[in-house]
Parts: C-alpha cells; sequence; structure tokens
C-alpha cells in the first residue's frame, strides 16, 4: 500500500500543478485585453527577449543547418539522392529544427532570467510593494514579458531559419560541391508557404510557453538564494519539456489539417 500511496501523492501533485499552471495561464491571457497596460515593461521586454537572444538563435541555426547538410548528404548518398539536399535541409529547418532548437534555446535564456528576476523580487518584498502601491504584480511583471516572447520568438524563428538554410548553403556549395545556383533553386522549389507558416505559428506558442513559465516559477519561488536557484531550474526544465510536447500536438495538429 506504501508504494500505491505513494504514486497517488506523485499522481495528485503533478495534477495540481497542472491546474495551477492552466489558471495561471488564464489568467494572462485575460489580463492581456484589460487595462492598464505598461507600455515601457513591454518595450524593455521585447529588447531583452528579442534582440538579446538573436546571437544565441543565429549561432544555433547556423551550425545545425550546416550540420543537416552534411548528415542528408551521407545519408541520401546510400540511394544516389543526394539532390535532396537543399530541400530537406529547407524543409526540416524551417518546420521542424528551427522552431524547436529557437524556442530551446530562448527558454534556457530567457525562461531564466525571468524566473530568476521575479524570483530575487519576491524575496526582496519588491512585489509586495507593488501590492501596496496599487499595482497589480500579474499585469506588471507577468503580462508585459508573456505578450513580448509571444510576439518576438516568430521573428527570432524566421531569422533563424534564414541562417540555418544558409549554413546548409555554405555546407552544400564549400563541402559537398553542389552548384550555387542549382541549390537556391532546389530550395526555393520545394519550399511551400505553409512550411513557413507553421513554424512561425510553433514560434509563437513557444515564446508563450517559454515566458509563461518563466513568471509562474518566479512568482512561486521560495525564499532565500536556495529558493530563486529552485525556481530557475524549475522554469527552464518545465519550458523545454512543454516545448517539446507543445511541438508534437502542433506537428499532429498540422499533419492532421
Amino acid at each position: 500500500m506504501a508504494a500505491l500511496a505513494s504514486v497517488g501523492r506523485s499522481s495528485l501533485h503533478l495534477l495540481a500543478s497542472v491546474g495551477q499552471v492552466a489558471i495561471y495561464a488564464g489568467l494572462t491571457v485575460t489580463h492581456m485585453v484589460r487595462p492598464p497596460f505598461y507600455g515601457r515593461e513591454f518595450l524593455n521586454a521585447l529588447l531583452t527577449i528579442g534582440y538579446f537572444s538573436l546571437p544565441v538563435v543565429g549561432l544555433t541555426a547556423l551550425f545545425t543547418g550546416g550540420a543537416l547538410a552534411l548528415q542528408i548528404y551521407a545519408g541520401g548518398a546510400r540511394f544516389s539522392a543526394e539532390a535532396v539536399v537543399p530541400s530537406i535541409v529547407a524543409i526540416g529547418m524551417v518546420r521542424e529544427l528551427g522552431p524547436v532548437l529557437g524556442g530551446l534555446m530562448v527558454a534556457g535564456r530567457v525562461a531564466a532570467s525571468i524566473a530568476a528576476e521575479i524570483g530575487t523580487m519576491k524575496v526582496t518584498e519588491q512585489i509586495d510593494a507593488l501590492v501596496t502601491l496599487s499595482t497589480d504584480p500579474m499585469k506588471y511583471l507577468t503580462v508585459p514579458r508573456v505578450l513580448a516572447a509571444t510576439l518576438a520568438l516568430p521573428v527570432l524563428v524566421g531569422v533563424g531559419d534564414a541562417i540555418g538554410i544558409l549554413g546548409g548553403y555554405l555546407v552544400g556549395i564549400t563541402t559537398l560541391d553542389f552548384n550555387a545556383a542549382a541549390y537556391l533553386k532546389n530550395t526555393v522549389d520545394f519550399l511551400e508557404t505553409w512550411d513557413v507558416v507553421s513554424g512561425l505559428i510553433k514560434g509563437a506558442a513557444f515564446g508563450f510557453i517559454v515566458a509563461l513559465m518563466g513568471c509562474f516559477h518566479g512568482m512561486r519561488s521560495g525564499r532565500g538564494a536556495r529558493g530563486v536557484g529552485r525556481a530557475t531550474i524549475d522554469a527552464v526544465v518545465s519550458a523545454s519539456i512543454l516545448i517539446l510536447a507543445a511541438n508534437f500536438l502542433l506537428t499532429n495538429l498540422f499533419f492532421a489539417a
């Protein structure tokens, strides 16, 4: 019975956590459409989440595109299908690798930063001070960051897609002896509008998840440095897992459509 009780406690704790996240997400969405709006906080979050994440997303996409081209060429050579490298690199980047890797990189950088910032504010009682000044912490801290991440990540994904395709192109023409014009033509001919749009939709969903998890765990941070550190770890881990789960669900949804 002790083993069953342990499983039951773990299951109830998991369900309670899922419910708390769902309620927090619902409150965040409803607060987005109700005044007041804090434009300065939104712009600061947009700069921090979007612009300052460009280097890590760009470098990740560049090396991923190059490695993907090499791997596809090695696999395609077994079936005399080396010509598919440009099209598969492009489709793989915009539909899957660009959004997922971009989301995971931003999760490691942004979710941790948000959780640490808000967790520190809670430990130092700055959030209590906001309440004393009749300022809703949800509207002042959570909404600007979640909205900024939801809008910024599709842009980062689009830039990452272009850089990833560029990485595959550079490897293709310098290492794999592809003709530059033929490589670009195959990329354009086989890449469809929906491929790009589906990746951008994933980017928006992943941005929402990243900022939401950072704010959620930051608001629930324990006292002291240990509590802030635990909140930061939980934010990154939960954001990464939810990104992968959401990616599967969205891919399945797009496939069914």
